[in-house]
């Protein structure tokens, strides 16, 4: 594995940066909540965050890093177009966090690029193909110069979207393992070869997966870590689809958001077996949420998108003025990253290992398990198990059961009742 986190938009850092200036404290007891590895603390570690290259649907306006009409040298490319405050929250993350993984992408390239001449809607035209991959390339080399390595990038958020209310880009498969080979030469050749390049970034079915991120990989693997999926559309098993036909390609999961006003224990269940358990198992490395952060109506959002219609989005945080609270997708995502934080600083992440539930009451108890190595290869090394018990009704009426079960590890056999809800172990074992 290699991280739970969510996504840093720019609503999700002007909202956390209001409540630095308003309530100090109250900030800094946030981020310590989120993002601190620490072992033993009471905290998620979050250990992925996903940044926009430019404005998303959750910005004030619409922009890129280079807005200028025909600027095929990107010469006017500004990574200062993104509101102060996005740095600002940053580095306070990566204060707290240090070693935590950046993840990067645009909503749109810029759209003096597109047949839309706008950032909302329209393709990438042909003729500033490479324009765009040298585009992608500052935006890294941007990062770089403020002190952040890039641990990966997409080429485009959901690139079957062409929304003409927020800045969205289609773009073809083709297209993008052509983009994405002279991108990874450019990365390669400019010292940024450490960088993964990740394909797709679209949901687990939006056609078929064969459509798109197995074209991806079959036309340009080579210059691909892997693709990228997000939970809209379809079933997580998709990812597994993906993993059989390119065993050798990386998964990733990366954006799903929860709704406003759904049911709270319903959300749990859901994102625990879908994600924090199901996408894992499905090969992913990585486990992402949609908005880091959004106030209780699900805004700022940008003036005139219809993203996130209905009763809207819910942030992992949500933040009124001074004051925070976390919602289900922080209960959820924080027991699988607590199952693979390091023992030692500075130490190995915990890998996924495998898993079987068996007997009567096998259905009620959805599991994936980890080990995390150390650094002194002759300390134990931690196993952890997370668990969730579903078994809370019956005949249709509210009737949580706890589940007695029988681990067994190595040979040796521990008894435990699993409470209905989630719960995570850790023990150690000789290496």
């Amino acid at each position: 594995m290699d991280g739970f986190g969510a996504t840093l938009t720019d609503s999700s850092a002007k909202l956390m940066y209001n409540l630095k200036n308003g309530a100090w404290q109250n900030y800094w007891d946030l981020l310590g909540f989120l993002f601190d590895i620490t072992d033993g603390k009471s905290s998620a570690g979050l250990s992925t965050l996903r940044i926009p290259i430019g404005a998303s649907d959750f910005s004030d306006s619409a922009y890129s890093w280079d807005d200028t009409s025909g600027d095929t040298s990107l010469s006017q490319f500004n990574i200062n177009s993104v509101p102060s405050y996005v740095w600002t929250v940053l580095a306070d993350i990566v204060y707290v966090q240090p070693s935590i993984k950046l993840y990067i992408l645009p909503w749109s390239p810029p759209g003096w690029m597109k047949d839309s001449g706008s950032m909302t809607g329209g393709s990438l035209q042909t003729q500033y193909f490479s324009t765009y991959a040298n585009y992608l390339l500052k935006a890294v080399q941007a990062f770089h110069s403020k002190g952040y390595s890039v641990y990966a990038l997409s080429l485009q958020n959901e690139p079957l979207n062409s929304d003409s209310t927020y800045p969205t880009g289609y773009l073809a498969s083709a297209d993008e393992a052509t983009i994405g080979q002279t991108l990874r030469g450019l990365l390669d050749s400019n010292g940024f070869s450490s960088v993964k390049l990740i394909g797709y970034e679209h949901n687990w079915q939006r056609y078929r997966v064969e459509d798109y991120p197995m074209d991806v990989i079959g036309k340009a693997g080579s210059s691909f870590a892997g693709v990228s999926f997000h939970c809209y559309e379809g079933a997580v098993g998709a990812q597994s689809t993906f993993h059989n036909a390119f065993p050798n390609a990386e998964v990733h999961f990366t954006e799903c958001s929860g709704m406003l006003g759904t049911d709270w224990w319903g959300d749990i269940k859901w994102d625990m077996d879908n994600l924090v358990i199901g996408a894992p198992q499905n090969w992913a490395r990585t486990v992402m949420n949609w908005a880091l952060a959004l106030d209780a109506s699900g805004n700022p959002k940008l003036p005139g998108t219809d993203s996130c219609g209905g009763p809207g989005c819910r942030g992992m945080v949500t933040i009124s003025d001074t004051t925070w609270s976390v919602n289900q997708e922080f209960y959820t995502l924080a027991q699988g990253s607590r199952a693979i934080l390091p023992k030692d600083a500075g130490g190995p992440w915990g890998q996924r290992i495998g898993s079987s539930v068996s007997g009567n009451l096998s259905w009620a108890l959805r599991v994936n398990a980890f080990v995390t190595k150390r650094t002194n290869s002759s300390d134990w090394l931690r196993y952890s198990i997370v668990v969730l018990n579903w078994n809370d009704s019956s005949g249709g009426s509210w009737n949580p059961q706890p589940v007695s079960a029988t681990i067994n590890f190595k040979g040796v056999t521990a008894a435990y009742t699993f409470p209905v809800g989630v719960t995570t172990l850790w023990w150690y074992g000789a290496p």
